[in-house]
């Protein structure tokens, strides 16, 4: 029986000064804070003496950012799949993220209809079949050993509900998934067996920008 674990970790602090929801938009970079939560979490790993063989990011800025301290740390070749990539979201671009007041404005009620799938972007279930194809990979190719897979912050939550059998929709307000969190899922050979849930940079955390869209 080969037991592999895939820690879902999510990208680190990004410079946004402007409360921007970036979503998919390319070029917003992690901060000063996030390059250190970054290379906390590969200290994390390579202290604690992880078995990580694979290191596999989104094609965003962001998470290529905050995967590289851990590639390096294991001197592995930082990888890219598409599937890791932040939700899509038809409000990115705004400032809804940061004024959330905005959505009672008429403008915005079509897209509004239905906060289960969500209606303002991609299905939950989307999500979650696209990360669980990239989990599944990933576990299968490197069967034995550890993997990092870096996303982002919905991507990985509705990811983790749908391992723990629970519901996909959620109130956003209540995701267990910090910046630079890992949330850890463990297989003996193709049976999921257990979660586990860490902060490696939760000092980092108090005043931290909490990024909308990330």
């Amino acid at each position: 029986m080969a037991t592999t674990t895939v820690h879902l970790l999510r990208h680190g602090e990004v410079h946004n000064p402007d409360g921007i929801l970036y979503g998919r938009i390319p070029g917003y970079r992690l901060s000063e804070r996030g390059q250190r939560m970054a290379r906390r979490v590969a200290d994390h790993l390579s202290d604690a003496g992880r078995d990580v063989v694979a290191v596999v990011a989104s094609p965003l800025q962001r998470a290529q950012e905050t995967a590289r301290p851990t590639a390096s740390a294991f001197g592995v070749e930082l990888a890219t799949d598409d599937r890791l990539i932040e939700a899509g979201n038809s409000f990115e671009g705004t400032t809804i993220g940061k004024r959330p007041g905005q959505l009672a404005h008429p403008r915005y009620w079509a897209r509004l209809w239905n906060p289960l799938r969500p209606s303002w972007g991609e299905s939950y279930a989307d999500q979650v079949a696209r990360m669980r194809a990239a989990v599944d990979d990933a576990r299968r190719t490197y069967a034995g050993h550890e993997i990092v897979l870096v996303s982002h912050q919905l991507p990985v939550w509705v990811t983790r509900r749908a391992f723990e059998g629970r519901r996909l929709a959620h109130d956003p307000r209540r995701r267990e998934c910090a910046l630079a969190s890992l949330t850890s899922l463990t297989f003996d050979d193709d049976r999921f067996v257990s979660l586990h849930y860490s902060e490696p940079a939760g000092d980092l955390l108090a005043g931290a920008d909490p990024v909308p869209g990330a």
